[in-house]
C-alpha cells in the first residue's frame, strides 16, 4: 500500500469514527432531554405546602372598629342588621297595646303604675355616645346630663301620653344619681314629659347596689304604696328583672352599652 492509499484509509477510518460520535451525540442528547422531562432533577429537600394554625376562640369576636361602624349604621338605619328607630317603635307599640288592654279590665280600686327607665328608654344619649366614640367617661356623661338637652325617644313619649289618657300613674326609675335631679327634671319637662307620680334616682345608700338590686327595691317601694305594677319599660335586663316584676315588661334594644 502506498503512502497515498494509507492516508486515504486513515481518513476514511477517522470519518467513520466521527460519524459514530455524531450518531451517539444525536441519540444521547434527545434521550437526556426526555429523561429530564420525565424525571426532573431534585432541587433539594421537598418542603410541605404552607399551612395555617387553627384559629383561637377569640377570633369569633368582631373587630372593635367594625362593631362601632355597625352601631352607627344601626342607629342610622343603613345596615342589614336592622333599624334602631323602627325597633324602638315596635317595642313601644307592644307596650301601648298591653297598657290599653290592661287598663280596660282594671278593678275599680286598682291603682295602676307604669315604670319607665330614662337613659336609652325615655331620653336618648346617642349624641354623647357617638362623640365619645362609644367609650364611657363618667365625667363627660355627667356633663352631658347637666346640659339637659337629651332628645326624647318618640315611642316612649307615646307610651307616656297613653298612660296619661288611661289614668295610669307614671314612675320614672333611673340609675342617675340624686344630685342630677334638677337637670333630669328639666330635660324631661322640655321633651314633653310634664307630669309624673315620682322620679326615683339613686341615693348614696344605693351607690353600691347593682342596677337590678336597686331597681327591684324601688319597684317594691312603689308596690308598697298600693300600686299594681302593670308595665315596665327599659333598655337593660337589669331594668326589668328581679322581684317584684311588672305584669308585662318590654325591653328596648340597646347594643351601645350593658349594665348588669
Amino acid at each position: 500500500m502506498g503512502w497515498g492509499a494509507g492516508m486515504r484509509l486513515r481518513n476514511i477510518s477517522k470519518g467513520i469514527v466521527m460519524a459514530k460520535k455524531h450518531l451517539v451525540f444525536s441519540v444521547v442528547i434527545p434521550a437526556a432531554i426526555l429523561a429530564a422531562c420525565l424525571f426532573p432533577l431534585s432541587l433539594g429537600p421537598q418542603l410541605p405546602p404552607p399551612r395555617t394554625a387553627l384559629l383561637a376562640p377569640g377570633e369569633s369576636i368582631g373587630n372593635l372598629d367594625t362593631l362601632k361602624s355597625q352601631l352607627k349604621q344601626y342607629h342610622e338605619c343603613t345596615c342589614t342588621c336592622g333599624c334602631y328607630a323602627k325597633d324602638l317603635d315596635l317595642q313601644a307599640d307592644r307596650a301601648i297595646d298591653f297598657l290599653r288592654a290592661r287598663a280596660g279590665r282594671r278593678a275599680p280600686t286598682e291603682k295602676l303604675a307604669l315604670v319607665l327607665d330614662i337613659d336609652e328608654t325615655t331620653l336618648s344619649n346617642y349624641e354623647e355616645m357617638e362623640k365619645a366614640d362609644f367609650a364611657y367617661d363618667s365625667k363627660a356623661f355627667a356633663a352631658w346630663i347637666d346640659t339637659a338637652k337629651a332628645p326624647a325617644i318618640p315611642g316612649t313619649l307615646r307610651i307616656y301620653q297613653e298612660a296619661q289618657k288611661l289614668g295610669v300613674r307614671v314612675f320614672f326609675l333611673t340609675g342617675r344619681i340624686e344630685t342630677q335631679r334638677a337637670a333630669t327634671e328639666q330635660n324631661l319637662r322640655s321633651r314633653g314629659f310634664q307630669n309624673w307620680q315620682e322620679l326615683i334616682l339613686r341615693s348614696r345608700w344605693d351607690a353600691f347596689k347593682t342596677a337590678q338590686e336597686y331597681k327591684s327595691k324601688a319597684r317594691g317601694a312603689i308596690a308598697a304604696q298600693g300600686y299594681k305594677l302593670v308595665l315596665n319599660v327599659g333598655d337593660q335586663w337589669s331594668d326589668l328583672k328581679g322581684d317584684p316584676q311588672a305584669e308585662f315588661s318590654v325591653k328596648y334594644p340597646d347594643p351601645f352599652y350593658f349594665i348588669p
